[in-house]
């Protein structure tokens, strides 16, 4: 998804939250804004995506901050909330009548772990509204490929899952344990260091994801979303070899859907900013199971 007119005052809000969280000092605070508002200057154009200027704005508070993590006390808060919950989840998903129901209350909880998210413009997260959120996971739903995804799994050996949150991380292991029970093997990427409030290894280990996961990797950087160019050697081996990779997030939409891809991706997210919603056409507050296939080369027809 390229630039829309509503992501550059969301990105400079976001900075602004960021900034915040980077230092109790209001200079360091003005300085790590400054830098991240001159950076997105810099590298704003329509052709770009809002999580290629994230990145940027990210990295650059990093810097101008020298924190490392300015997210880091709201990782462990949301790790804790999913935590506990999980008994909660787990029950949700247990109480499906047959596996392929509880194969799609597990994809509904994994998208209802998407609403961990700070700082955009117009959304509000309270760790109280989850239980509420898992009841109304179905109803919720305005976009459901679900069992088109079922049908894939159904078909390939390997899945990747590229996490988006922490707390979320905790939720996606539902998931993967679903998955494994039907057969697949299954790798899940991480972050390689922190940006924003996604999953690094450290959260991967709180969500005890080996437990679940044939493969716990890091996608080789710090990316918001998945910019390939910046993606290690192993985990583009691991994301080609994939038959079907599993998409947590907004920002994982944001970047893949303007690639070419080569297996089916489903993305799993709760629409929580008006691009998103505008540019796939659904309300805000509702939760998006959304399969994409890959399209044939050209010269290419579909089989007869």
């Amino acid at each position: 998804m390229k630039l829309r007119i509503e992501c550059p005052p969301c990105l400079v809000n976001r900075a602004y939250v960021e900034s915040e969280k980077a230092s109790m000092d209001p200079e360091v605070r003005l300085r790590a804004l400054l830098e991240a508002v001159r950076q997105i200057g810099y590298n704003i154009r329509p052709d770009v995506t809002p999580a290629y200027l994230g990145t940027i704005r990210d990295r650059a508070i990093k810097q101008a901050s020298d924190n490392p993590d300015p997210f880091k006390e709201d990782k462990a808060a949301s790790n804790e909330a999913a935590l506990r919950l999980m008994p909660i989840a787990q029950g949700y998903v247990q109480n499906g009548a047959d596996e392929s129901e509880r194969l799609r209350r597990a994809c509904l909880v994994s998208i209802v772990g998407n609403a961990f998210e700070f700082g955009i413009r117009g959304y509000e997260f309270s760790y109280d509204d989850l239980p509420r959120l898992i009841e109304n996971a179905e109803k919720d739903i305005a976009i459901d490929d679900i069992t088109k995804f079922e049908l894939i799994c159904e078909k390939v050996e390997h899945a990747l899952l590229l996490t988006d949150n922490a707390g979320e991380i905790i939720f996606d292991k539902i998931l993967v344990g679903q998955l494994k029970r039907m057969g697949l093997r299954v790798a899940v990427a991480v972050k390689a260091a922190p940006i924003s409030n996604d999953a690094t290894m450290e959260d991967a280990l709180v969500a005890n994801m080996a437990e679940a996961a044939d493969r716990v990797i890091t996608t080789g950087t710090d990316s918001v979303g998945l910019l390939i160019e910046e993606c290690s050697k192993d985990f583009l081996n691991t994301y080609t070899e994939a038959g079907l990779v599993i998409a947590k997030g907004m920002a994982h939409y944001e970047t893949l859907s303007e690639s070419r891809m080569a297996q089916p991706h489903i993305f799993l997210f709760r629409v929580k900013c008006t691009a998103i919603g505008s540019d796939l056409g659904v309300p805000l507050g509702k939760n998006v199971a959304y399969l994409v296939e890959p399209e044939p080369l050209e010269g290419q027809g579909a089989s007869s």
